[in-house]
């Protein structure tokens, strides 16, 4: 494990990105105080980055994936018909 300075780390963050990315952790400090680490990637991690953050979400239960009847997504239903919805605005406007 090693540790590094911010002001080096900025100086040679691909350095130290790549020690991460090899398996080693890199604590990060500021005036001798652990800030941050760079640590590799768990396994099972995908290497993008939006399916990795989703997939975390529904790890966390912040979503839901969602069901799939024969497998094609519902289909849209509109929220509200437009001209009901400018009618909505117009009055709110007339509020102000």
């Amino acid at each position: 494990m090693r540790s590094v300075g911010v002001k080096v780390l900025k100086n040679k963050l691909s350095e130290y990105i790549r020690l991460a990315a090899s398996g080693e952790t890199v604590l990060v400090t500021h005036r001798d105080r652990v800030v941050a680490e760079l640590i590799p990637p768990r396994e099972g991690r995908s290497e993008l980055l939006g399916d990795a953050m989703l997939a975390e979400a529904v790890r966390k239960g912040w979503l839901s994936p969602p069901t799939l009847r024969d497998g094609q997504p519902p289909a849209r239903a509109p929220v509200a018909r437009a001209a009901k919805l400018l009618a909505e605005l117009a009055q709110d406007r007339e509020d102000r």
